[in-house]
């Protein structure tokens, strides 16, 4: 159900109610690509039924659907139909086009070529706990994540965001577990992770299906490494990676997460599923938290910084979505 996870905080004040959500995600739904359409986005039924609602709720939790679509135009298909426009205009008037009208053949030249582009769909869950606070984002960075967060906090009045930060590093948390094995209850180390030096060098040491409570581990902390991932499970139900910027990152479910789980299909798998991802990881998330020192509070924080700092909940600085340009050009799709 997810891969990764990158959690937000919903600041106070927030009512929340699924229809009126639903009302306000119904108003950029998903159309795929028109012929000359770079990419397109907007919301989708989370089920994947045709006219199926954008707001799933399933045990008081929400599911919503971002869907994307690109048209795939390599940048030396672009340039190479510029080539022939250009010898065409140096053939008819002598001269070799300069660099401003290179620039328009390239807009031409783009026009002219995604009607014949494939097309690429991808897409972002967003599981929203209303009764915990809590927006997390299925994205494999930050910067993904903030692109989905800010359209919904432009289309659900009064939902603002900020991402959770606990109240110690965590990557200060994952070498002190890495040092001593002195692991948060219910969690284990499991056997991959990457330390990284805050060196000129930036080297990086990474370890995968090894044991880390060997000195060589300990010596790489001595010597200022950090992590930057660490594999970790949950009370052996949950297998997960933890990063530096406190992402979870691929999300797996053991065995024991299944026992108990009724043999269904259709749209009760995906009830079932969604129960199951919400329930294990609703209660994981906190363990974490608490494990890292607690949620930092940015409401203290703020009193004891300048008046110009910005409050809890202060909604997240909006992240510029990919330009037409580096949509088309782009050998690799920027999702």
């Amino acid at each position: 159900m997810f891969k990764n996870l990158i959690i937000y905080r919903i600041g106070e004040g927030w009512q929340a109610d699924a229809d009126a959500v639903e009302a306000e995600l119904a108003k950029t739904p998903f159309q795929p690509c028109e012929p000359t359409q770079p990419f397109a986005f907007g919301w989708a039924p989370p089920r994947g039924a045709e006219h199926g609602r954008l707001v799933e709720v399933v045990d008081g939790h929400w599911l919503l659907k971002l869907q994307r679509e690109q048209r795939l135009l390599p940048g030396s298909v672009v340039t190479e139909r510029v080539d022939e426009l250009a010898e065409q205009i140096e053939h008819q008037t002598g001269r070799k086009p300069g660099k401003k009208a290179r620039k328009d053949l390239k807009e031409q030249a783009a026009h002219e070529l995604l009607p014949r582009a494939f097309t690429k769909t991808g897409a972002t869950r967003v599981w929203i706990a209303p009764a915990q606070r809590l927006l997390l984002v299925d994205a494999g960075s930050v910067a993904r994540a903030d692109e989905v967060t800010t359209l919904l906090t432009k289309a659900i009045p009064g939902l603002m965001l900020h991402l959770l930060q606990s109240a110690e590093s965590p990557a200060a948390c994952m070498a002190a577990w890495l040092m001593d094995g002195d692991t948060p209850e219910g969690f284990q180390i499991e056997r991959e992770c990457e330390l990284k030096s805050s060196d000129e060098q930036k080297s990086v040491v990474r370890y995968a299906r090894h044991a880390l409570d060997i000195d060589e581990v300990r010596a790489h902390l001595t010597s200022g490494k950090m992590p930057t991932r660490l594999a970790l499970s949950w009370k052996e139900r949950v297998a997960f990676t933890l990063t530096e910027t406190l992402t979870l990152k691929k999300i797996s479910f053991l065995d024991l997460a299944f026992e108990g789980r009724p043999e269904v299909s259709g749209d009760e798998s995906f009830d079932a599923d969604l129960a199951l991802a919400t329930g294990e990881l609703g209660t994981l998330i906190p363990a974490l938290i608490e494990g890292l020192g607690g949620e930092h509070d940015f409401t203290a924080a703020a009193l004891g910084t300048h008046a110009s700092a910005s409050p809890a909940g202060a909604p997240a600085a909006p992240a510029a979505l990919p330009s037409i340009a580096d949509a088309v050009v782009d050998d690799t799709p920027p999702w």
